[in-house]
């Protein structure tokens, strides 16, 4: 094994426990890091959904036995994430990596801009998510956490705290209803590999030990979930999250405009 295994082993531990704690972080930062080091938006994409396939799969479970799922939200969530998951999927693989990779930043610039806003903004009275707003919410969630390798908390885990919605039930759904965005997601970009209509599909297999990392990280992470979101305080973590994802961001901003 290579350092890069162990590098993106320790990543993915990190940042399943912190999307553990807030409801989000796991895509954007791994996706984050894969960029920083040259990875195509459209590789980074697929190579943290399928990563998110089983550290999902794992962090779902661990809310569920401890009882942080609202299964009516849950069920909302999860037909409109899929479904915005499969379209953003189908925009990434439809256009040139290059064209995308600016707007992909400046995604997740303004991701962790709104990560740090969320650390310092002072917490609603806990309401009922009301269900309008799920749906539209899901598809949206869904397009942008397949579009820029993760957004899937940030948008839904977010908006739905922000506008009142009990923190360990909000987490804990979005956590669950995830498992099958990323499943979705990663199909869509397994159909369009074995179709022929994802071009820039050729070296994705360059980044496997990358992805296996993450998946070893996440996993042996993923089960401390659901105790960690009862016990942990989250501002700490947000304001980190927040500040290493502008970092990174900035830095592949950097990278675009030196050529480096």
């Amino acid at each position: 094994m290579s350092v890069d295994f162990f590098l993106f082993a320790a990543v993915g531990f990190l940042a399943q426990i912190v999307d553990g704690a807030l409801g989000m972080a796991y895509g954007v930062i791994s996706s984050t890091v894969l960029l920083a080091f040259g990875v195509p938006p459209s590789h980074a994409s697929a190579s943290v959904h399928a990563a998110e396939m089983f550290t999902t799969g794992a962090s779902a479970a661990s809310h569920i036995g401890h009882r942080n799922v609202d299964w009516n939200l849950f069920w909302r969530l999860v037909p409109a994430g899929v479904l915005g998951g499969c379209i953003g999927a189908y925009v990434l693989t439809s256009v040139d990596g290059d064209v995308l990779r600016p707007f992909v930043t400046a995604y997740l610039t303004v991701m962790g801009l709104y990560i740090l806003y969320r650390a310092f903004r002072q917490r609603r009275k806990t309401v009922e998510p009301h269900g309008a707003v799920v749906a539209p919410l899901g598809v949206a969630g869904g397009f942008v956490d397949a579009v820029g390798g993760g957004g899937w908390g940030p948008v839904v885990t977010s908006t739905l705290i922000g506008t009142g919605g009990a923190p360990r039930y909000v987490i804990g759904s979005v956590n669950a209803a995830e498992f099958f965005v990323a499943t979705a997601v990663s199909a869509s970009f397994l159909i369009a590999l074995l179709t022929g209509n994802w071009r820039e599909a050729g070296g994705i297999l360059d980044h496997a030990e990358a992805v296996a990392g993450l998946i070893v990280g996440g996993l042996l992470a993923a089960p401390i979930a659901g105790f960690v979101v009862r016990h942990v305080k989250t501002q700490v973590l947000m304001v980190v999250v927040g500040v290493l994802v502008i970092g990174l961001a900035g830095y592949q901003t950097w990278q675009l405009f030196t050529g480096a």
